[in-house]
Order: structure tokens, then sequence, then C-alpha cells
């Protein structure tokens, strides 16, 4: 297994990131090109958003965009997540995930972010991490799917001593 390191991505990243982002079906549903997917990131580098990105072996196999005060104008919002077909179940989208909970607590103490309908291991992965779903956006991106929004309340993690 190799180590996953979570690190703030920078702009140089963004071109590995979108080219393999575009490949996964679910991106594919939403019609994603590399030319959107880059300047989506480029927009919330200028927004001064948080972007991780996830590496190993010096590859960049996962990344997370969160919106702080995101949701509802007060909370993180986790706007994009997503790993690399080949690295699922690997432990890349926790490691984002933990880090995205680390950066909300620096302003608030939960997390919100959406979910497709159809999306189902999505769905369970969230709840495995302890997120609730708390309503449902019928159409909101697609006409044909529903985003359910999940939430957790974040708690500070305490140091064993």
């Amino acid at each position: 297994m190799d180590v996953i390191r979570v690190r703030p991505m920078t702009p140089d990243d963004i071109p590995a990131v979108a080219t393999w982002m575009v490949q996964t079906p679910l991106w594919q549903r939403y019609q994603l090109t590399v030319e959107r997917a880059s300047k989506n990131f480029e927009g919330a580098f200028q927004r001064h958003e948080v972007l991780l990105v996830a590496d190993a072996e010096a590859d960049n196999i996962g990344f997370a965009l969160c919106v702080p005060q995101g949701g509802f104008g007060r909370s993180m919002y986790l706007r994009l997540i997503g790993v690399q077909k080949e690295r699922a179940r690997a432990g890349v989208g926790a490691a984002l995930l933990r880090s995205a909970e680390d950066a909300a607590l620096k302003i608030s103490r939960e997390l919100f972010l959406l979910v497709s309908d159809f999306n189902t291991d999505a769905q369970r992965f969230y709840q495995r991490q302890g997120y609730t779903q708390i309503g449902a956006i019928p159409g909101y991106v697609l006409p044909d799917v529903t985003e359910l929004l999940y939430w957790k309340q974040l708690q500070h993690s305490k140091a064993i001593t």
C-alpha cells in the first residue's frame, strides 16, 4: 500500500488532476471537460478556497475543493472531492475528507456536502464517516438528478497523553 500524503494543491497540480478527473464516470455524467475542470480549480484559487491534493508515489491520486462559509454562509462546504478510480477503496477519500474536516474546524464546527442520488457508493462512504443526510434538492445540477445534502458536526480531536 502506498503512503498517501494530503497537501495543499498548487496551480501546477491542475493539469494532471483535471485530466484524470474527466475520465471518471461520475464527472462524465456531468459533462465535465478538462478546460472546465481547470477553470473551476483556477477560480477556486482566485477565491482563496481550500484546495487539497492527495499524492502517492509522486502522482496526484485525489483532490478536494472546499468553500469556506459555503454552507449557509457560516460553515465549510465540500464542493468537490475525487479519487482516481484505480485508487478507489484505498483510503484516499478518507484521508482527503479528514483533511477537509480539519480545515473546516478553523471556521466552524460542521461540514456540508452534496451527493448525487445515483452515487450510492459515495452515500455509503459519507455515512460511514459520520455524515447524515438532511435534505434533497431535485434537479439542482442536472434535471434528472437529485442532490442529497449531507452534514456532519465536527469535533476537535483530543490528544492522547
